[in-house]
Order: structure tokens, then C-alpha cells, then sequence
């Protein structure tokens, strides 16, 4: 769909690209204004987010709005146990006139990639995003194709259901920049929602509100926002405690450590900022690095949580003045 002239023209403005991304998207998703401002944070930074919660939560139509308020190619990928990995990257396809073979592209070819339910998908299927999410490029047929930029994946799963599920391996969970959940609204909010989709569902009115050279400075006034020093230490902290905690099998990760500064920069820049506060940096913490942790079998029986663990880094670490 073509943008209209009037919102294609480029924009000095992070902090107004990302309000009216926002502002869009609260149309559809109603009462989620921390899930989307999250959201937007990947988006702008050059991450990927992975929803988790339970079904009609609205997970999908979150990154369906996202998708369609900005005008760029949108895929979606509904993983299933029978899904291989060519279904997802593309095929080499014999063409008889030719008598050569032609690739025909996958939806990991498209800016924007829905990935629904990921967790059904066997592992090798999911491994087929390993290389697109951390490189932005797929090798395939022994050649190295670049993917669109941008290049963002949204994916979704249920964290209650188990049967025909493939739990995501430790190195694919890190990948994701972000992985929070929605949660349900409050009930005024669901009645407006119910008001909303009398008729029929709002996300069909979405329109682009912002072309893709606005994402494209969006991710580059994001790179501009300036991190101290000390924060850039209190970031490596914060990581740090987690390898040490007790109950943690496994901390996070030094892409841990650049993913959770990339995102509070974004933050930042969404508040009007030039530079990073500590503020900014603990608002995302939690879910910036709690999916990467892996806890010790026995934290089950002491209800320690992942998410508890960094809460708990936070509340202990001494904060730069």
C-alpha cells in the first residue's frame, strides 16, 4: 500500500516517529502501552521480541498493528510440527526453459515476520531463524542472501501448553532482544475492546502512519543517544550478578549486556533524551535478561523465578549517581 505523500516525508524526530507508531497501534491494542512501548524499543534498535502468554491475549494482533502501521512487507508463519525449514527460508525450483534452477524466496524475506506459535515447530525448523535473527542474512544452496532492512521477528507461544510443543533451545532464546507478556486488561479497557469489534476487527482499518525511511532514521537517532561510562559499568553489573545468583544455572550473556543497553537507548530517545539514565536501563531490565537465565532444577521448589532474580540484582546493586 502506498504511503501518502503527507506522512512519507523524512522526520528530524525519533521521539515523534515512535509517538505515532504508538499512538497507532493503541487504536487495536487497548490498554497495553508498556507492551507496545517495549515493542517499539526492539523494533527501533534492531532486536526481536518473543511474546509469551496465554491464547487471545492479543499477541498476535499486537505485532499485526505494528506491521501494518508501517509501510513495509509483512509475513506471517504459522509454525507447525510438519513446517521445514524451506518453508521458511525458500526453495531452489527447476525451471524446465531454463534448464537451471531458480530461488524462490521465503517469508524470512520480508521486513516484518510474524512467528506463530515458534514453539511448535521441531528444532531443526527453529534453527532456521538462528542465523537471520543474529546476522540479518540466511545461507542458502551455499549462498549468503542479506535479508530486508529492517528486518524484524515477533514471535509467540503459550507458556502453559505443553503437548506438541519444542521448548526453544538456550541459544535461540538469546537471540531475542526482548521476551515479556501481555497480561489481561483492565475491564474497562475490555469493554472498550468489545465496543471496538462490534462491527468488525479494528486492525482491518489500520493504515501506514510512517514510511520506511522514518524507521531507518528512528534506528539511527536510536545509535546517537549517549551512554556514560558508569552506565555502560552498571549495564555489565547487572549481567554479571546474574551468573553469579543463586539458583542460576546459566546468567546471561554478553549479547545480553549490548541488548539491554541498545534497548534502554531506545527508551531513552522515546522520553525526549539524549543520553541514558539509570531510570531507563532498570525499566527493561527484566525483560531484557530473565529469558536468558537458566535456573537450577531446585528454584521450582523455592518459587524463584528468572524475573525475580533480576528484580532482585536491581534492588541490590548500588545505582550510578
Amino acid at each position: 500500500m502506498a504511503l501518502p505523500t503527507s506522512l512519507a516525508s523524512s522526520t528530524t524526530s525519533g521521539q515523534e516517529i515512535y509517538q505515532r507508531l504508538s499512538d497507532n497501534i493503541q487504536q487495536v491494542v487497548r490498554g497495553q502501552a508498556s507492551a507496545v512501548r517495549k515493542l517499539l524499543a526492539a523494533f527501533a534498535c534492531g532486536g526481536h521480541v518473543l511474546l509469551e502468554d496465554h491464547p487471545g491475549t492479543g499477541k498476535t494482533t499486537l505485532a499485526k498493528a505494528l506491521a501494518f502501521s508501517v509501510d513495509v512487507s509483512f509475513k506471517r508463519i504459522q509454525f507447525t510440527p510438519d513446517l521445514l525449514p524451506s518453508d521458511i527460508l525458500g526453495v531452489s525450483i527447476l525451471d524446465p526453459e531454463k534448464r537451471s534452477f531458480r530461488f524462490h524466496e521465503g517469508p524470512i524475506f520480508a521486513n516484518i515476520v510474524l512467528a506463530d506459535e515458534i514453539n511448535r515447530a521441531s528444532p531443526r525448523t527453529q534453527s532456521a531463524l538462528l542465523e537471520a535473527m543474529a546476522e540479518s542474512q540466511v545461507s542458502i544452496d551455499g549462498v549468503l542472501n542479506q535479508l530486508r532492512d529492517p528486518f524484524f521477528v515477533v514471535a509467540t507461544q503459550n507458556p502453559i501448553e505443553a503437548r506438541g510443543t519444542y521448548p526453544l533451545p538456550e541459544a535461540q532464546m538469546d537471540r531475542f532482544a526482548l521476551q515479556f507478556r501481555l497480561g489481561y486488561i483492565s475491564p474497562d479497557n475490555e469493554v472498550e475492546l468489545l465496543a471496538d469489534q462490534m462491527v468488525a476487527h479494528p486492525i482491518e482499518k489500520v493504515r501506514p502512519c510512517v514510511a520506511i525511511e522514518d524507521i531507518l532514521i528512528l534506528k539511527q537517532q536510536v545509535k546517537q543517544i549517549r551512554v556514560s561510562p558508569e552506565l555502560k559499568r552498571y549495564v555489565v553489573d547487572i549481567v554479571g550478578a546474574t551468573r553469579v545468583a543463586e539458583d542460576v544455572q546459566l546468567g546471561a550473556s554478553p549479547r545480553g549486556s549490548i541488548a539491554l543497553m541498545k534497548i534502554a537507548q531506545a527508551i531513552a530517545l522515546f522520553d525526549g533524551y539524549g543520553f541514558v539514565t539509570p531510570d531507563h536501563i532498570q525499566e527493561v531490565a527484566v525483560s531484557v535478561l530473565a529469558h536468558r537465565l537458566v535456573m537450577e532444577p531446585q528454584a521450582r521448589f523455592s518459587s524463584k523465578t528468572a524475573e525475580s532474580v533480576v528484580s532482585d540484582v536491581l534492588k541490590t546493586l548500588p545505582v550510578p549517581a
